[in-house]
């Protein structure tokens, strides 16, 4: 920030840390876009995630392989197909690919350094629980009890899912 250095104003007085952090945040601003999720069955993977966990469809593209190629860090031809889905204002885009083959990589852990899992709240957790095999997913052994539990959708992806009882407890979001 001009004028100011480690928190200190030009004069030597300390600078209040909300100052600070609002005017960090209006020249680094950044908004949360999406989260993406590599799919081997577009349409197995849109039935579970619209069908059991009430994302919606948003829209959806095929991208140019010029440009994208450099982007993914893939070798053309990329075929790369986004497909853009919405629930509470989360965004999850699901790609898939018609010019390759996607590849399963090792079945994440909760211990594994990156992403570990995509949470979400549901209204019947039991319910929903009944329906995961039905949808393609399934149910992680040891994992279940009234208020939670872990599945995995049709690829494997790691999802938890909170009964949304909790939400009532959770502190107001800043």
């Amino acid at each position: 920030m001009p004028g100011t250095r480690h928190g200190r104003d030009r004069k030597g007085g300390r600078v209040a840390t909300d100052s600070l952090r609002k005017a960090v945040m209006t020249s680094n601003q950044s908004v949360f876009n999406h989260v993406g999720l590599c799919v081997a069955d577009r349409e197995r993977s849109r039935r579970f995630y619209e069908g059991l966990l009430g994302f919606q469809f948003w829209w959806e593209l095929d991208a140019p392989d010029e440009g994208t190629a450099e982007l993914l860090q893939l070798e053309e031809p990329v075929g790369l197909h986004a497909t853009y889905l919405v629930r509470d204002g989360f965004v999850l885009e699901l790609l898939d690919y018609s010019a390759r083959a996607v590849h399963a990589g090792s079945e994440r852990v909760m211990d594994q350094v990156g992403l570990t899992h995509i949470s979400l709240s549901v209204a019947d957790l039991a319910g929903v629980l009944s329906q995961v095999d039905g949808f393609g997913g399934a149910v992680v052994d040891g994992t279940t009890s009234a208020r939670s539990a872990m599945v995995r959708d049709p690829d494997g992806q790691l999802l938890e899912l909170l009964a949304d009882g909790w939400l009532s407890v959770l502190p107001p979001r800043p």
